[in-house]
């Protein structure tokens, strides 16, 4: 790498490519602040993509160019900026690496063949980061290492090639090892040492970024030690990692292996995902038109990588279930395109981003749209046929028509009103169906009320638009609380839904106190009696009820029964009664949470032939009601939540003390996976309102975990009576 000329692509027209091998979709992943973004803009202005201020035409950003992102001044979405390197066209997703954005990362999975972790040589490598590589392992996902922040005070690139190696290359560590050694230049008047080129390994070539462009040339001998030092410890991972036994014995016996042959192995294993090279980047200076290591990577980025057509056939059924053959990246096979992120644009309408994994997309034609899977989260389960607006390629703000998307590609579709994010589009008369890709669960709840009654009218057509564009976002009717919820990912991610709610769908929202569906029970047994008695001219209303009330077992529901003899309730009128009870029961007789888990049994009554009525008898019945509630003991019942708590063995401690704390009960733990434990506990659903946010700060952002409702159990006295109290108080 490193030893062959290549020519950027032109500012000002689309990258295209006309078949599937010189297509290449990479995904930069890497913690929040990691420099994923400026690396972005690195590469472009290196491929000749954007000017020297990383600008598009229009002066806008290549990436991180929405509002939202310049005011919370970090990336909260997916973007793609397609450049050209030597004649192939580079598809880069920039993905947000904070974690409540984890849901538009995994769309840069889902549409990538290749991921590059971009690391930062000052902060180190978190854990969300390991976790993120320890998945991309188990799909046999192709991985490279970039290193940035080379200029900070703190920046040590060989103590971040040796870290890298030690957490990427735990299971093979001749896997994980550096192309290049940094060049240092001259020390700068606070003492710190650039990085000023690199010495290529394989190469034996120096490529120097000192006087501000890219430079090659020969080793001084220094430089020279110091490159053979570290090749051959390169040499012999490479060699390892592609299998290939007699050239291993052939550089054993102390043959010289040809720099051809090296690079050819390398890219093999590379795009295998056996190997996994560790490369560093830094921005161009002011005025320069390359920044360092930007060629190095595009290199191995077009000769490294694999092609779309080297990625698995991919799955598909018909939309009712039926088996279908697996596609392959075929521009004349079966049209199969995957939506892998939704937005709306105030002018076009809503905006798909697709990724074609068979077949040719062309602009005007008729596609079926299929969505299944995501109903758990608001998202219905649809099969449409939608003809397509534009195809055009994304840079920034502006939209560049294409002619047409080949298999492998990425392009965004205009007008499909009902295709989300998640969904599969198909020719019409063959319509497939991709199984959607695992997102995480929505865990943090936002209940949200109208800001005013103009925003009422707007708020249901908003909050169906914000959930079509973000999967990883469910929105609830709660038919207890009577909340409306928007469960989100992290505090994080909430915001940035209320302020698209206000910006983008003009629906201004006010948070309000999340609640849970509590419920009132009778402790013990109970008598009331309710008498509805009033004369007022005319036809007055008369009736009399008594009742019995009992508690029953947990999940028994209300149960009604009638033992009324000599007709002292007329039957037409016991109805009535149940009626009232079951009314008063779904208002509540303590602090107005539904009433469960009871038998009440109707003894006794009195009528009159003139004045009793089916309205005064509902009346009776829940007047008894209430009077037997105001006799007894009525607990109140929580929902409590089975909670399964995946995280590193070493913060097992603090998470186990930290549920103890909230009422909780670890009712086992088991290992699941090297180095980590599941949780399992029991805990009541008002402590754990916010742990999606604090199990982060307990684990330092490696924990995860899954909720669901167990059962109602009694509310400790002293929490009940609080909850009364508030309720009594009308907060």
């Amino acid at each position: 790498m490193g030893a062959t000329s290549h020519q950027a692509g032109a500012a000002g027209r689309a990258p295209t490519a006309d078949r599937p091998s010189s297509l290449r979709n990479v995904v930069l992943v890497g913690h929040s602040g990691a420099g994923k973004t400026t690396l972005v803009e690195a590469l472009a202005l290196t491929a000749g993509a954007v000017n020297r201020a990383g600008r598009v035409e229009d002066g806008t950003a290549v990436s991180d160019y929405d509002e939202i992102e310049h005011r919370q001044q970090r990336s909260v979405q997916l973007s793609l900026v397609p450049v050209e390197w030597a004649g192939i066209k580079i598809n880069i997703l920039d993905t947000p690496g904070y974690a409540d954005f984890v849901g538009e990362l995994r769309a840069g999975l889902r549409a990538a063949d290749a991921a590059l972790f971009v690391v930062s040589s000052s902060d180190g490598i978190d854990g969300a980061t390991r976790m993120l590589w320890d998945e991309c392992a188990a799909v046999g996902m192709p991985r490279a290492i970039v290193v940035t922040h080379l200029e900070a005070a703190r920046a040590d690139y060989a103590q971040m090639t040796t870290v890298c190696g030690e957490i990427f290359g735990a299971e093979d560590p001749d896997a994980v090892i550096p192309l290049y050694l940094p060049l240092y230049g001259p020390p700068g008047p606070d003492g710190h040492t650039p990085v000023a080129g690199l010495l290529g390994l394989l190469s034996r070539r120096v490529y120097d970024y000192t006087s501000g462009e890219r430079v090659e040339r020969d080793p001084e001998p220094a430089e020279l030690a110091l490159i053979s030092d570290a090749r051959s410890r390169l040499i012999e991972g490479i060699i390892a990692e592609s299998e290939d036994e007699s050239l291993m014995d052939r550089y054993l016996g102390g043959e010289d292996i040809d720099f051809k042959t090296l690079v050819d192995d390398l890219e093999r294993a590379v795009a295998r995902g056996t190997f996994h090279p560790v490369l560093m980047a830094a921005p161009a200076a002011d005025g320069a038109r390359q920044g360092l290591g930007t060629v190095e990577l595009l290199e191995l980025i077009t000769g490294g990588f694999p092609t779309p057509p080297e990625r698995a056939a991919v799955a598909v059924t018909a939309p009712d279930g039926a088996e279908r053959p697996a596609v392959t990246c075929d521009p004349d096979g079966p049209l199969v395109a995957e939506v892998v992120k939704t937005s709306s644009d105030p002018y076009v309408g809503r905006v798909s981003l697709v990724r074609v994994f068979s077949g040719t997309l062309r602009p005007e034609e008729t596609v079926h749209v299929s969505g299944h899977g995501l109903g758990d989260r608001g998202h219905e389960d649809h099969d449409v046929d939608e003809r397509i607006g534009a195809l055009t390629s994304p840079f920034g703000k502006q939209q560049r028509t294409l002619t047409q998307v080949i298999a492998g590609d990425l392009a965004c579709v205009a007008k499909l009103t009902r295709a989300e994010t998640g969904d599969t589009l198909s020719a019409k008369d063959r319509p497939l169906l991709m199984e959607p890709w695992p997102m995480p669960d929505p865990l943090l709840p936002l209940a949200i009320a109208a800001h005013s009654k103009a925003d009422e009218d707007k708020l249901s057509q908003g909050l169906a638009r914000l959930v079509a564009e973000d999967p990883t976002m469910r929105l609830e009717q709660n038919p207890d609380t009577h909340q409306v919820v928007l469960w989100c990912l992290g505090e994080a991610h909430q915001d940035v839904a209320l302020e698209r709610l206000r910006t983008r769908y003009g629906v201004q929202v006010d948070p309000v106190p999340h609640k849970v569906s509590l419920r009132e029970t009778f402790g013990a047994k109970a008598a009331g009696r309710g008498r509805h008695v009033k004369q007022s001219g005319g036809h007055g209303q008369f009736a009399v009820c008594e009742i019995e009330v009992e508690p029953l077992p947990p999940g028994s529901g209300i149960e009604f029964v009638d033992k009324v003899v000599g007709g002292a309730v007329p039957r037409q009128f016991i109805p009535s009664v149940e009626k009232g009870v079951r009314t008063q029961a779904a208002r509540g007789v303590a602090a107005g949470y539904p009433l469960v888990d009871v038998r009440v049994t109707l003894l006794d009554g009195k009528a009159h032939s003139v004045d009793s009525s089916d309205a005064a008898f509902q009346t009776a019945g829940a007047l008894a009601l209430r009077e037997a509630a105001a006799e007894a003991r009525i607990h109140l019942l929580e929902p409590v939540a089975e909670l399964a708590v995946l995280v590193p063995d070493e913060y097992v401690g603090p998470v186990m003390s930290d549920l103890a704390g909230r009422r909780g009960r670890v009712v086992g733990t088991e290992q699941a996976g090297y180095g980590r434990t599941r949780v399992r506990a029991e805990i009541p659903e008002i402590e754990i309102g916010r742990y999606a946010v604090e199990l982060r700060s307990v684990s330092h952002g490696t924990g995860r975990f899954t909720r669901a409702y167990a059962r109602h159990e009694p509310m400790p006295p002293q929490i009940a009576d609080r909850v009364r109290e508030q309720a009594e108080k009308g907060t």
